[in-house]
């Protein structure tokens, strides 16, 4: 396999995990301790119980979640519902996102055969991450309304959720609004490969019958490992928490007058170089940042702040931005 054939970010941040100084892995893997797996077989009613539990932590209704094998997996599901049944009408389906975004958000909706649009002309679909990825921004209830003004759906990547320690969209059980997410950042369980997809209350049931033909059961193994960091959740919060607090100090001090983002995530904007350019100079001195143009904004730089090792990461990064670009900016630090 190439990495033609993969994702162009995880090879980037695959192929340089070598650097000493990492600010492109965006989970807290490594940073947090893995959740255990079962000693023994565990019965496939399992995935029944994470299904319940999972819903008692979003406050929804367990009849709307369906369990997949991550998040990307879980916006691939309900794109390609969107663009085949609640997109008759158009020739065309259209789903508008805000650059720069994650890229399968409107890489995947663009190989579902969506037209993407980053302006406000009408669409069918409003696609985008909350908090937002890459850029650590938790979007208010007005901000997402705004952005999905005129179109039948809103679809709502929550990967980043609990860093933020908000209510899920989904909870308010709105028509038309979907949400994903999974397992992988906040709890650093990669491993598990375990996603789901809210639906909106009216579309759970002919939703359900879509997921079972393009779907996989969750392995009864990986059902069991991700209920052990949902059921001691307090002890997790307050492992990422002793982690991010020295990691968002020290962001601080290298963004000096930025606002501290929502999730471990900046996107760092240049205006004297592109952001692949600049990510190659960063890789010289052994500092691994993730260019913007996967993120369809090539003006910039992706960092995350997940690390304990961050801190140092951080002072690394600003040594190089500093001889190539300058200090940071108003205008870099999103001010």
């Amino acid at each position: 396999m190439t990495s033609a054939d993969r994702f162009p970010l995880a090879d980037w941040i695959d192929d340089h995990e070598g650097c000493r100084f990492n600010l492109g892995s965006s989970g807290m893997r490594g940073a947090v301790p893995p959740p255990p797996w079962p000693r023994r077989r565990v019965s496939r009613e399992i995935a029944r119980t994470l299904r319940a539990e999972l819903a008692d932590h979003l406050d929804i209704d367990p009849r709307r979640l369906f369990l997949a094998h991550g998040a990307s997996e879980a916006n691939a599901w309900v794109l390609g519902w969107l663009a085949r049944y609640r997109c008759s009408g158009t020739r065309v389906a259209r789903a508008r996102v805000r650059y720069p975004e994650y890229p399968p958000l409107f890489d995947g909706a663009r190989a579902l055969g969506f037209v993407v649009r980053g302006d406000g002309r009408p669409v069918d679909v409003a696609v985008t991450s909350r908090p937002r990825n890459p850029g650590g921004e938790l979007w208010t209830e007005e901000t997402l309304s705004d952005f999905a003004e005129g179109a039948r759906a809103l679809v709502v990547d929550e990967t980043f959720r609990e860093f933020a320690e908000v209510p899920s969209v989904a909870a308010r059980g709105m028509a038309g609004v979907w949400a994903t997410g999974s397992f992988t950042k906040y709890f650093g369980a990669d491993e598990v490969r375990v996603g789901y997809a809210v639906t909106p209350p009216a579309e759970a049931a002919s939703f359900g019958r879509y997921v079972g033909l393009v779907s996989d059961e969750i392995a009864p193994a990986s059902a069991a490992a991700a209920l052990g960091p949902l059921r001691t959740i307090g002890r997790v919060r307050k492992a990422v928490r002793a982690v991010l607090a020295p990691n968002l100090a020290a962001f601080a001090r290298a963004f000096p007058g930025a606002k501290l983002p929502a999730a471990p995530l900046h996107f760092d904007w240049l205006t004297r170089t592109t952001g692949r350019s600049f990510a190659r100079r960063c890789l010289g001195a052994s500092v691994l940042v993730c260019p913007g143009e996967y993120f369809g904004e090539p003006r910039g730089v992706r960092l995350c702040l997940t690390r304990r090792a961050t801190p140092a990461a951080l002072r690394a990064y600003r040594r190089v931005r500093d001889r190539w670009v300058g200090p940071p900016s108003a205008e870099s630090t999103g001010v």
